[in-house]
Formats: structure tokens, C-alpha cells, sequence
């Protein structure tokens, strides 16, 4: 696909209900006392779809964080669940994608299959799942175990319970239903199927009580740049959330992911990368450089050396503050986010950085901090360098951070070609320019009744 043709995709990202960073809710702009307010929703996500984003993107955990007392006391720790949020504002926009991390570990293919499938019809078409394993003990305890599954056994997981999920949307041919009130027949028998799956983690007879959803799958994004994430990735997902860095990281990654692709029968267009990238808007640079000095300043030090602790997996309060973290997390037996600490691995290689720096800079997020132009400029050069086939914008406090993005940096976008004006289509699948996936029976011709997938 030639540069001429590509389309910049941009997803609206919500890590905290009320921005990117761990203590967006202290932000000046932030409406902290709104976060189960729906009107606050439906003002985010209308904005966003009048930016003409591609999809809003909700993440997701289960669990408060109550390992050190901060968590509680300093952090923002709740938000609404996510189905229930994506279907109101399904309700209240027409055509942006609505996409939300469900984790495999805590949940059962039978019910997330369902609740997808339910949201894609319901918007139309516009469901997307950013499928992760978890991360933490604190979520296990919420589920009757004492321990997160170790990392190799969760992806293992994962990847079952997405195979059984797309076989489950399988369940029903697009003509199975036939509504003929005259004969009295609602659906013909034959065209639909039990999954019939029984693997290590799963044993699911099917089939799903809902007819194949709208997108034939809704969008599948991954999220890591660990080894095994990377290969999921090229194996099974159609949007990765990439985690940012240099140009030349970002270059090597997009790289690295799409040479995977062609030994699973994929390829390039088939699998889109999202980047990371938090924005700091300014009219001039100074003006830029002072918002970001806001954002900065805005986690108290023992929530920043509390959240590096996590990060790591080792408590750092005993340490001095002023001088280097005195060792380098090791990767090996880590059970978190691997990529969160190969991220912190390198910035200590690469920078010499006390412990309170480290933990701010783990906080924090780095934002980029520039002027609309400036911001654009960034975006296009990563587009046209091919590091990015679109972005997963964060924000450092929302809704006033999107308002600046969309109000200022979308039309720079537009006017230089590189961001629809108007939405062309009014499914996810169609904005991002991605296929429908035929269901496994029409694709094999299969004959009635001999729908069985054994694993």
C-alpha cells in the first residue's frame, strides 16, 4: 500500500477515567468528582467522534490498588465497568469505534463472546476487544487465587480463549435465521453449530445465543512488546498498541511485528500499530513547556516511588533518594508487565537518573510537549516513516486535553491529508480498512451438522 493511500488511524485513549497518568484527577482541567457521571462519557466520546478518531479505547483492571497505602489514599482507583459504559455510549454516537481491555485470565470465552457480540450489534458494528492476561496478584485474590498465573501459562490461556471466542461468533451462519412466520420456522438447524471445543484451559459444547456479530469478529488488538506478545500479535490481532519511544524504536518495532505476519498468511494491511503518544499542547513552545511542568509536579513522591515498587516488583522506599536504584530489575521469574520493565531497564541503561527522577519518569509518562504544528509534524513523520500506522492518544487530563487535540492539532491533520475529514463507512472495520473474516463454515464449505473444531 503506497503512502498516497494510507489512512492515519487515531484512537482516543482512557487508562484513568480522568487522564493517561496516575494522578490526572489533580490536574486543574481534570473533572475528578465526574467519573461516574455519564454525561462526562458521552462529552469524551462525542468529542472524539467529532475529531473523526477511529474508535475510543477504555482500559480496563479489576482490582484497587491497596499494595502500599498510596494506592488508596493518593491514586484514582475506580472506574466504571466497561460494558456497561461502551453500551450507553453506543447509544449517544453513530459512528466511532468502542473498545475496551477484557482480560482472559479472569473471565470465561462463553460470557466475554456473548457481551461482544451483544456490543456490536448494538452499536452497529464498532465493538473492539484489547485482549490482555492481567498483571497482578491483587487481581487473582479477587478470583479465589492467591497468585497470577505465571506469564507463559496466561498467554497459553489467552490464546485458547480467543480461539474458542471466534468459533463461538461462528456459531450461527449469516443466513441461519429465517423469521418465516408463515411456516413457523425462526431458524434452519442445519446452519447452525456447536463449537464442540476441548482444550487444556476450555471445554465449550456452543452454541452462542446470538447470531454472528455484525463485524463478523469485532477488531482484535494486543497490547506488549514482549517476545511472546509480539508473536500473539502477528499470529491473531488486527490492532497492536505499541508503547512509543524513539523514532528509531518505533521503526524497528513496526518492523519486527509486520515481518511476522507473512508465515501466519497475513499481511501488512491486516494488522495496524498504534503507538503511544501523549500530547502537550501549547500555543507557543514556553506555554507547551509550562503545561508540561503542571503534569509533572502533579504525583507526590511517595506515589511515584510506591508505583515504580510495582513496576519492578521490589520495594525501593529503603533507598536513597538522591542516588542511582544501586541494581537492574532482572526479566527473569518477573510475573508483571515485562514490557513495563524492559522500559525501565532501558532508561536506566541508557540515562543516569537518581531514584526520585526514575520514579517521577515512571509516573509521569512522558508527554511531548510542542505546539499544534509541532504535534502534527511529530505524527506525520512517524506515519510517513512507517513507525505508525496510527496513534493511541493519550491525555493528560481529560476532557480539556482532548478538546485541545481535536480543536487544534485534527485540522492541521486534515488540511494536510493525513486525517479524514468525514467518516466513510460505519463500522471500526471499515474506518481502519480491515476485512470482514468470513465465518469457518462458509469459508470450508462445510457440510450441515458437521460442525465440530477439536483442539
Amino acid at each position: 500500500m503506497s503512502d498516497v493511500k494510507r489512512q492515519l488511524a487515531l484512537g482516543a485513549m482512557m487508562f484513568f477515567p480522568a487522564g493517561e497518568h496516575i494522578s490526572s484527577w489533580r490536574h486543574p482541567g481534570s473533572e475528578a468528582a465526574a467519573l461516574l457521571d455519564f454525561d462526562y462519557y458521552k462529552r469524551i466520546v462525542q468529542t472524539a467522534e467529532r475529531g473523526r478518531f477511529d474508535m475510543f479505547f477504555y482500559a480496563d483492571e479489576l482490582y484497587v490498588w491497596d499494595r502500599f497505602e498510596s494506592g488508596i489514599s493518593h491514586a484514582n482507583s475506580i472506574r466504571p465497568e466497561p460494558f456497561t459504559l461502551l453500551s450507553a455510549l453506543a447509544a449517544v454516537t453513530t459512528h466511532i469505534g468502542l473498545a475496551a481491555t477484557i482480560s482472559t485470565t479472569y473471565n470465561d470465552p462463553y460470557h466475554i463472546a456473548r457481551k461482544l457480540a451483544s456490543l456490536d450489534h448494538l452499536s452497529g458494528g464498532r465493538a473492539a476487544w484489547n485482549i490482555v492476561t492481567s498483571q497482578t496478584d491483587e487481581e487473582a485474590r479477587n478470583f479465589g487465587k492467591e497468585r497470577h498465573l505465571q506469564h507463559e501459562l496466561r498467554y497459553e490461556r489467552a490464546k485458547e480463549f480467543v480461539a474458542v471466542t471466534q468459533g463461538l461468533w461462528d456459531s450461527w451462519e449469516e443466513d441461519a435465521c429465517v423469521f418465516d412466520k408463515e411456516s413457523g420456522y425462526f431458524a434452519d438447524k442445519d446452519k447452525l453449530h456447536n463449537l464442540d471445543f476441548e482444550g487444556k484451559h476450555f471445554k465449550v459444547k456452543g452454541p452462542l445465543n446470538i447470531t454472528r456479530p455484525p463485524q463478523g469478529y469485532p477488531v482484535l488488538i494486543q497490547a506488549g512488546a514482549s517476545e511472546a506478545g509480539k508473536e500473539v500479535a502477528a499470529a491473531t490481532a488486527e490492532i497492536v498498541f505499541a508503547p512509543g519511544g524513539t523514532l528509531a524504536e518505533g521503526r524497528a518495532l513496526y518492523a519486527d511485528i509486520k515481518g511476522r505476519l507473512a508465515k501466519y498468511g497475513r499481511t501488512a494491511d491486516e494488522l495496524k500499530i498504534f503507538p503511544a503518544l501523549m500530547p502537550v499542547i501549547g500555543i507557543t513552545e514556553e506555554d507547551a513547556a509550562e503545561k508540561l511542568s503542571v503534569i509533572e509536579n502533579l504525583t507526590p513522591d511517595r506515589l511515584a516511588l510506591d508505583l515504580l515498587s510495582h513496576y519492578i516488583g521490589t520495594d525501593v522506599s529503603s533507598y536513597p533518594l538522591d542516588e542511582p536504584l544501586p541494581f537492574l530489575p532482572e526479566e527473569e521469574g518477573f510475573n508483571q508487565s515485562k514490557t513495563g520493565l524492559l522500559k525501565i531497564r532501558s532508561i536506566l541503561e541508557q540515562e543516569n537518573l537518581t531514584l526520585l527522577q526514575l520514579a517521577k519518569r515512571v509516573a509521569v509518562k512522558r508527554g511531548i510537549a510542542g505546539t499544534p504544528e509541532q504535534i502534527a509534524d511529530h505524527i506525520e513523520e512517524w506515519f510517513k516513516s512507517k513507525a505508525a500506522d496510527g496513534f493511541n492518544i493519550a491525555f493528560t487530563h481529560l476532557p480539556g486535553a482532548l478538546d485541545d487535540f481535536v480543536n487544534l492539532v485534527v485540522p492541521i491533520l486534515q488540511q494536510r491529508g493525513l486525517l479524514r475529514t468525514e467518516y466513510e463507512g460505519t463500522t471500526l472495520r471499515a474506518h481502519l480498512g480491515l476485512n470482514t473474516p468470513a465465518s469457518r463454515y462458509a469459508k470450508i464449505g462445510i457440510s450441515p451438522g458437521a460442525g465440530s473444531e477439536q483442539h
